[in-house]
């Protein structure tokens, strides 16, 4: 039986082909935001470290649901911004998140800090429609993808100028980033296999990653004593979607954790 990321990627190689066949690469270079300059998000997050927050825009999730309904996506990231995010992940998978790549040009157009593309990074093509779209970076996640595919992703992403957030959840997958040179880490206490949700596998990969390496704690982080606990485990940043998407505002809530007023 396939598990709900084998179920995505399948999805996803089927959507990226039908989107090569609809929009050719020069068309994505064509299109205006492809030129402007990037924001780099591992500079940003260098700056902040450890206090980095990747304040994410999540409408839903495959495990549950209909996260926020009322999902306006420049409104949202005015609110992070001004609550003191150091940089936006969007998500842009329609399918499984009910998210849009039209969401990262407006998320970029709406505050200038830099921004992640977060969807199922298989494909080269996917590089140039972040870029297109506006990304200053894209997620990798290790799990999705055959080493030789992730290095020539990784390789794409850098040839586009973007950041690669590059996450992992085991060893061996921390093992194969650190190898291809990722000099930034999204450590996922999820585990998509089983979709279960630890805090102790930050704690744990945190160790092992080199000190010029940044590290950035993703899922499961609700709370500011959660946020705490994830920089004590050495990660220069965290990433959160769920825990603000979920309250009336979303701002309002990362102001809360930040001690803003």
């Amino acid at each position: 039986m396939m598990g709900m990321l084998d179920t995505i990627v399948a999805h996803k190689r089927a959507e990226v082909e039908g989107r090569r066949r609809d929009v050719s690469v020069q068309a994505l270079r064509d299109r205006p935001l492809y030129a402007v300059p990037r924001r780099g998000l591992r500079a940003a997050l260098a700056r902040q470290a450890p206090r980095g927050v990747i304040a994410e825009l999540k409408r839903a999730s495959p495990s549950r649901g209909t996260i926020r309904a009322d999902y306006d996506v420049p409104a949202l990231a005015r609110g992070y911004a001004a609550a003191g995010a150091t940089a936006l992940s969007v998500l842009t998978d329609e399918r499984f998140f009910r998210g849009a790549l039209d969401h990262l040009a407006e998320a970029r157009a709406a505050a200038a800090l830099p921004c992640l593309r977060k969807d199922f990074l298989i494909d080269p093509y996917q590089v140039e429609e972040a870029r297109a779209w506006g990304a200053d970076a894209v997620l990798l996640i290790a799990a999705a993808v055959a080493p030789n595919d992730g290095a020539a992703l990784l390789a794409a992403a850098a040839e586009s100028g973007l950041d690669v957030l590059v996450e992992v959840h085991a060893e061996a997958e921390l093992a194969w980033a650190l190898g291809a040179g990722a000099t930034l880490v999204g450590i996922n206490n999820r585990d998509l296999a089983s979709f279960t949700v630890s805090l102790d596998t930050t704690e744990r990969l945190a160790a092992l990653v080199p000190t010029d390496v940044l590290v950035v704690g993703e899922s499961g982080i609700r709370s500011r004593a959660d946020l705490d606990r994830m920089r004590r485990a050495g990660a220069h940043a965290v990433l959160v979607g769920e825990a603000f998407m979920e309250r009336p505002d979303p701002g309002a809530a990362l102001a809360e954790w930040l001690g803003c007023p």
